[in-house]
């Protein structure tokens, strides 16, 4: 785990909320951009989206430093589940290597290419290659036994693709090693709990999923905001429209919160919403936390 918090990190550089407070009071520890790398072999990993704090968090692991070549790197690649901000600025970070692959879906690629130029810019420093993941079609991401799949979550552009709602915008990624069987599910971006995202969890071993907000209120009861969770492309975690039952009832050996907003109570250890998750056998992932499967 690299990172766990939401768009701004953990605190927010603009907000004083409780939450924020704490964390800047010592009392909660700060958090970075929500991202995963994994890998099948440990040889080649793959990060799941890059975000602004893409280089101290490869710095903060070192299975992800470089070498033994002077300019090589075990990070072959980047998944992206969706195209904001926090998930794709870290790509210009990553300019200065030999080139990786980058999956997203097909608006988002086109988005990185036209709203947000991402890819020509890239491109005129590295040899990048951009694949498209079709969700619901299982892509082989190397040799060493990696197949992903990506399963849709959310038809909403960032603001600054606003008026082309519609189509695969956000999107869960489900990992398959070939040679073990084991599955995770990376999920950090959820509007609603449909039946595809039902059967993409179903059977995984580890599920990292959307806990951006606790309740669909938040932005207004923590004074950061007015608009709802479910306006802003994230089912909340509690409530009876929430994920935590529902997850709650997974097997998955994992069952773990991503993409934590500042303004969210889980992140006090010590707050009721926080032994609400456990009590349910559910918790907040922790950046460091290594999982094998």
């Amino acid at each position: 785990m690299l990172g766990v918090a939401a768009g701004g990190g953990y605190p927010q550089w603009n907000c004083a909320c409780a939450t924020c407070r704490l964390a800047r009071d010592g009392r909660a520890r700060p958090l970075s951009h929500a991202s995963v790398a994994f890998s099948a072999t440990g040889r080649a990993w793959y990060l799941m989206n890059a975000t602004p704090d893409v280089r101290q968090q490869v710095e903060s692991c070192s299975t992800l430093h470089p070498g033994p070549a002077t300019r090589s790197t075990p990070i072959a690649g980047v998944l992206l589940t969706d195209a904001e901000l926090d998930h794709t600025l870290g790509l210009l970070v990553l300019r200065e290597g030999i080139g990786l692959t980058v999956c997203a879906t097909t608006p988002v690629l086109e988005a990185l290419k036209t709203a947000f130029p991402v890819r020509p810019i890239l491109d005129r420093y590295a040899p990048f290659e951009w694949r498209t993941l079709v969700p619901g079609v299982p892509l082989s991401l190397d040799d060493d036994g990696l197949r992903v799949e990506a399963f849709r979550t959310g038809g909403r552009p960032p603001r600054y693709a606003k008026g082309q709602e519609g189509g695969d915008w956000t999107v869960g990624l489900r990992v398959q090693d070939r040679r073990t069987g084991g599955v995770a599910v990376y999920a950090p971006g959820v509007e609603r709990w449909t039946p595809e995202v039902a059967a993409a969890v179903g059977d995984a071993d580890c599920v990292l999923f959307d806990g951006t907000f606790w309740r669909d209120d938040e932005m207004r009861r923590s004074g950061a905001g007015t608009r709802p969770a479910s306006a802003m492309g994230h089912l909340p975690i509690a409530g009876p429209a929430g994920s935590a039952e529902r997850l709650a009832r997974l097997p998955a050996s994992h069952r773990l919160y991503v993409h934590v907003n500042n303004t969210n109570p889980v992140l006090d250890l010590t707050s009721p919403e926080r032994r609400a998750l456990s009590a349910l056998g559910l918790g907040v992932a922790d950046e460091g936390m290594a999982l094998e499967l």
